[in-house]
C-alpha cells in the first residue's frame, strides 16, 4: 500500500497520468481532510448569505437572488461548495413526515404529497432566515403552507457561474430531494 498526500490545488491531468503509469493495475482511494474545508465557510457565513436575499424584489426571483449570489461569489470556491452542502443539509433536516403532514393537512391533498412543492416550501423556510428555520425545524406545525422559493436551489451554482464564468454540477453531501431523509420518514437507512 502506498500513501500519497497531495493538496487539491496540485491536482491536474498530469498528476493522474503519472499515477496511471506508476500504478497501472491499482485501485485509487481518495480520502479528503475536510477540517479545512468546513472551517473556511461556517454556519454563520451560510446565514450571512441567506440574509442577503432581497425580499424588496419579491415577485422577481432574479432580483431576490442577485445580492446573495454576488455576496456568495466573493467567497473561495470551497465556500460556494460548502454553502451548497449546508443548504442541502438544512433541506434534508426538514424532510420529515411531520413537516409534510402539516403541509398535506392544510393543502387538503388526501395523502398525496407533491414532492416538488414540499421541497420548494422547505426552501422557503431556509430562505426566510435562521430564526424561521430553527422555529420550523423544532416545531413542524410552523411549516409555511402557502409560500415556496424554488430559486434558492440554484443560488450556489449561480454564484459559481458568476465567479468562474462556467457552469457546474454540484453533488452535495446530503440529498435534499423529498423522501431522502429516511429517518425523517420513519424508514431504516
Amino acid at each position: 500500500m502506498t500513501t500519497i498526500r497531495v493538496n487539491t490545488r496540485d491536482l491536474n491531468a498530469d498528476f493522474f497520468e503519472s499515477l496511471k503509469v506508476k500504478f497501472p493495475e491499482s485501485d485509487l482511494e481518495i480520502l479528503i481532510d475536510e477540517s479545512l474545508y468546513k472551517e473556511s465557510f461556517t454556519e454563520q457565513d451560510f446565514w450571512k448569505v441567506i440574509d442577503q436575499l432581497n425580499w424588496n424584489e419579491e415577485g422577481d426571483d432574479e432580483g431576490v437572488l442577485r445580492p446573495a449570489v454576488a455576496f456568495l461569489s466573493g467567497y473561495a470556491l470551497s465556500g460556494i461548495y460548502r454553502f451548497a452542502d449546508l443548504l442541502a443539509e438544512k433541506l434534508w433536516r426538514l424532510d420529515t413526515a411531520e413537516h409534510a403532514q402539516v403541509f398535506l393537512e392544510e393543502e387538503g391533498m388526501n395523502g398525496h404529497l407533491s414532492v416538488d412543492d414540499f421541497l420548494y416550501a422547505r426552501c422557503c423556510v431556509v430562505a426566510n432566515g435562521r430564526e424561521t428555520y430553527e422555529r420550523v425545524l423544532s416545531d413542524p406545525s410552523n411549516m409555511p403552507l402557502d409560500v415556496t422559493f424554488e430559486p434558492l436551489l440554484r443560488l450556489a451554482s449561480d454564484a459559481y457561474r458568476l465567479k468562474t464564468g462556467k457552469d457546474t454540477l454540484m453533488v452535495t453531501a446530503y440529498s435534499y430531494e423529498t423522501y431522502s431523509n429516511k429517518a425523517g420518514w420513519g424508514k431504516k437507512e
